[in-house]
């Protein structure tokens, strides 16, 4: 049996797979940190942020309810585009300082963490379907 035939057997539910708890874990990060941001920005990068960070899990659970490999590897690929646009938008909020420092490198560094873990199921699904 293949990681993948494993993968879709074992984990019945998107909920169980470690890439959608930890980008769950982002998104609550980014909306704790953004209320802090000037009330200004309320449709500005705070708007923009919240729609990233909210992306990344959404299509992971959505690829993954298609049942399709193909499909899968499709939304996560979507899903690290909408990554990588959070750590850009990170970036801009550390340069226009809208929160502590610390909270911004949080953030960003959890970022980091679902980048890694994409890139590593992506890099599973590529070698599991060759």
């Amino acid at each position: 049996m293949t990681e993948q035939t494993k993968t879709r057997t074992t984990k019945q539910s998107f909920r169980e797979l470690q890439i959608w708890r930890k980008s769950m874990e982002l998104t609550v990060v980014i909306y704790r940190l953004t209320k802090a941001f000037p009330r200004e920005e309320s449709f500005g990068l705070t708007a923009q942020l919240r729609r990233s960070a909210i992306s990344i899990p959404s299509n992971i659970a959505e690829g993954h309810g298609r049942m399709n490999p193909r499909e899968f590897r499709r939304f996560l690929l979507i899903a690290r585009g909408s990554n990588c646009e959070l750590q850009t938008q990170l970036e801009l909020a550390t340069a226009l300082q809208f929160a502590d420092v610390q909270s911004l490198k949080s953030a960003q560094s959890l970022s980091y963490e679902v980048e890694n873990m994409l890139f590593a199921l992506l890099s599973r699904l590529r070698n599991n379907s060759t």
